[in-house]
């Protein structure tokens, strides 16, 4: 595992190298969703910091004991029913993506006292079978987080359609964030990160290229 991470940050590097960017731009999000713990470890043990969990108890039940000094981010879809334990728990949520999770997540941080990072997942493929916001309301919606729900909101995520060329989808994730004024930008997986960070991304999400096939209970 520890071979893998360093072959992986490599390639980002060269990968900022190659896009004129510079060096340690971008994020590694190591996604440890559905990975049992002796995968993690070794992950963890050379420096990894930042990891990316799909469901909110699965992650508590993970990361509880081992908390301290990394930062979690929410990757997968949030259920309303689980915004209290998400906010509590994570540094950042990128999966916003409707008006009533928008309006619960706000009466959660004002509960809380506290608030985690928040990104607007965009459907940049407009496929009915995943989450996210459409392009063309992109705009609409992140006001409304901003104004009627009073959220900050940091940046933007996406998961172009896989039998799709990526470079054109991140691309327009890149022009609904410049339009705006955002500058964070989660997108690239294993296999197309490189390519995201190309067209701007400033964390990648990477799960089987670091730690092979996803483990399912």
């Amino acid at each position: 595992m520890s071979q893998a991470l360093a072959e992986i940050r490599a390639r980002i590097a060269a990968a900022e190298a190659r896009a004129e960017r510079p060096a340690g731009s971008v994020t590694l999000v190591a996604v440890s969703k559905t990975q049992p713990w002796d995968h993690i470890a070794p992950v963890l043990d050379v420096g990894q910091k930042v990891f990316g969990e799909n469901r909110v108890q699965e992650a508590m039940e993970r990361w509880g004991p081992h908390r301290q000094g990394l930062e979690l981010r929410l990757i997968g879809p949030l259920q309303t029913n689980k915004a209290r334990e998400a906010v509590g728990f994570f540094d950042v949520i990128e999966t916003l993506d409707r008006e009533k999770l928008a309006r619960v997540l706000a009466e959660e941080v004002q509960r809380a006292g506290k608030a985690p990072r928040l990104y607007v997942q965009v459907n940049v493929g407009q496929e009915t079978q995943k989450a996210g916001v459409a392009p063309g309301d992109a705009d609409s919606f992140i006001g409304a987080c901003r104004t009627t729900y009073g959220l900050t909101i940091e940046g933007l995520m996406c998961i172009p359609p896989f039998d799709q060329d990526p470079a054109p989808h991140f691309a327009q994730l890149a022009s609904i964030a410049e339009r705006n004024g955002l500058d964070k930008l989660s997108m690239g997986m294993s296999d197309d990160f490189e390519i995201a960070i190309a067209q701007g991304a400033t964390s990648v999400r990477v799960g089987s290229a670091l730690f092979g096939s996803r483990v399912y209970s």
